[in-house]
C-alpha cells in the first residue's frame, strides 16, 4: 500500500499517530475530526496515499464508492437522524488542508459552528 511518510492521515492510517476511530477496515479509516464544525464531524479515508481528487481514476472508483456508501452507516450510528452533510475538498481553491483524499461527514442539530 502506497503511503506518504510525511502526510499526517497517513500516518494516523498506520496508527503513528492516535485518532478516534469511528470505523476501520483493510482499505479505508473513519475518525472524529479534531476541529469539529458540527455535533457530529468525522473524516473518512482511504488508507493508501492519494493525494486530491485530481489524482483519483476508475481504478478508485469502487473504493470512492464504498466511501460514499459508508456515510450514512456511520452518520446514523453515531446518532445523526435529520440529515448531514458530505464534503471532499480539492486543491487550493476547494481549500483542501491534508494533501490526502478525505471526505467530511458532518450531521446533527443546527446551528453548526460552519457550513
Amino acid at each position: 500500500m502506497r503511503r506518504d511518510p510525511s502526510c499526517i492521515f497517513c500516518k494516523i492510517a498506520a496508527g503513528r499517530i492516535a485518532s478516534r476511530k469511528v470505523f476501520e477496515d483493510d482499505e479505508l479509516l473513519a475518525f472524529h475530526d479534531i476541529a469539529p464544525w458540527a455535533p457530529v464531524h468525522f473524516l473518512i479515508i482511504p488508507k493508501q496515499h492519494i493525494a486530491t481528487m485530481y489524482d483519483t481514476g476508475d481504478e478508485h472508483a469502487a473504493m470512492m464508492g464504498r466511501m460514499l456508501a459508508l456515510a450514512p452507516r456511520l452518520a446514523h450510528e453515531l446518532g445523526v437522524v435529520n440529515g448531514f452533510r458530505v464534503v471532499i475538498n480539492t486543491g487550493p481553491d476547494g481549500r483542501q488542508e491534508v494533501q490526502h483524499v478525505h471526505m467530511h461527514v458532518m450531521g446533527g442539530p443546527r446551528p453548526w459552528l460552519r457550513g
